[in-house]
């Protein structure tokens, strides 16, 4: 503001510096003002239309703000720096009460609409973009290599944001991974094969399995695996948790199982149907397991056997592993003289499991209806009580009622029709 006066009473000018808040800033505080007004009406009294009104404009308000919002944050390094705040996010967490994390994001997608994405932006304020959709399509853009230049870029960008008053952003993630297609068809199928190529490329440099033993006799798994591989795995598990049924068959204890729980259990199954001949020998006997176990001990109800410096297992899971799995009981006598040595020439052989699924048709629990091609042949007496391998000394059970049969929670008994009924022992 100036003033025109001087000691002559010459009319001149001099600047006069009166604090006065930003236009922004101004119709910042009329937009809380207008707010003000709104919330002191109650919705419940509006009209079916008016409440239609009211949800969409605040809606569409709301991307505006937020547009507002990304365009000051981009440009208020210069408050973190006078404040000493390491950035702006960091400024406005303490300030609002609000998560710096998420702020973050917002002030990473502030920088890239102001330095890179102009549309977006302009999208942002005019309501048709809103903060989920400007980050979706954001990412789709950075992801697009640079050796198709900016005029395919641009294009891209613009065909993105019309689309986002169409699409929502679970909709436009898809749409932007295949944005050349559109604008650039001339070179989408030769981008999209370098794409693939390093994903996955990415993906193996990336992949991880870790094994974390928990001391109770269970080991955490985790890993990072690439899709392909991770969707081959969670194939093969759906075939042991989802075997076909009879027709009408009643569901028993097996379906009630949480489905998490059932693809652990499918888990173990797989690698016990691995066949252990067609696995890498490295030069030796890598891939067979070796169990030490006493004689008395793989007898009894309870005994503990050896399967390596640290890893122990129950007598009964070394009975129920011996059925199917390539695993060499060391069984050791009173003075720890060997006693077998050779588990493996005591598995079914391959006919023998086959003349066992013409004549069990199914899993052999009662009232179990899971067909013979998904079940496991069991020895009914185990060899350290005088069983034999043959047909009359085997039954298909599935993966659930073998697992239960060796539990020595729960006996069975023969039932008339050949079938094993199960039950819990008191």
């Amino acid at each position: 503001m100036y003033d025109c006066v001087n000691s002559r009473g010459v009319n001149t000018l001099v600047a006069m510096t009166i604090d006065q808040p930003h236009a922004a800033v101004v119709c910042a505080r009329r937009v809380a003002e207008t707010l003000n007004e709104a919330l002191d009406f109650e919705p419940t009294f509006m009209s079916t239309d008016d409440k239609r009104a009211l949800l969409l404009a605040i809606a569409d308000d709301e991307r505006r703000l937020a547009a507002l919002k990304l365009k000051a944050m981009a440009a208020s390094a210069d408050v973190a720096e006078h404040d000493g705040a390491r950035d702006i996010a960091a400024w406005i967490a303490p300030r609002t009460q609000a998560e710096a994390r998420p702020l973050r994001a917002e002030q990473r997608l502030a920088q890239a609409l102001d330095q890179r994405y102009a549309q977006v932006a302009a999208g942002m304020a005019a309501g048709g973009v809103s903060v989920e959709q400007a980050e979706v399509i954001v990412r789709g853009l950075d992801a697009l290599p640079d050796r198709i230049g900016i005029e395919v870029l641009r294009r891209a960008e613009a065909e993105l944001v019309d689309h986002a008053t169409t699409y929502n952003p679970t909709e436009l993630r898809i749409l932007a991974r295949r944005i050349l297609d559109v604008v650039a068809p001339e070179i989408a199928e030769a981008e999209e094969a370098r794409r693939l190529e390093e994903e996955e490329q990415k993906a193996l440099e990336k992949c991880r399995l870790l094994f974390k033993p928990l001391g109770d006799g269970s080991t955490r798994i985790s890993g990072l695996l690439p899709e392909d591989v991770a969707e081959r795995l969670r194939t093969y598990l759906h075939a042991f948790t989802s075997p076909r049924k009879q027709q009408g068959a009643i569901g028993g204890e097996e379906d009630r199982i949480p489905y998490a729980r059932q693809l652990g259990q499918a888990f173990c199954a797989l690698l016990e149907h691995l066949d252990p001949a067609k696995l890498p020998e490295h030069g030796g006997d890598a891939t067979t397991m070796v169990v030490t176990v006493p004689i008395d001990s793989l007898r009894a109800s309870l005994g503990v056997a050896e399967a390596g410096p640290e890893q122990k297992l129950s007598a009964s899971a070394v009975r129920r592993l011996a059925c199917t799995a390539n695993i060499l009981p060391a069984v050791l006598g009173g003075k720890g003289e060997v006693l077998d040595l050779g588990r493996q020439r005591r598995l079914f052989s391959r006919a023998q499991r086959r003349a066992m699924r013409l004549r069990d048709k199914r899993c052999r629990a009662e009232g179990c209806s899971i067909p013979a091609a998904w079940a496991e042949a069991h020895h009914l007496r185990p060899w350290s009580e005088g069983g034999s391998t043959d047909l009359d000394d085997g039954v298909l059970l599935c993966s659930f009622h073998h697992h239960r049969i060796h539990d020595r929670r729960f006996g069975y008994d023969v039932l008339p029709n050949g079938d094993l009924r199960m039950f819990a022992v008191r």
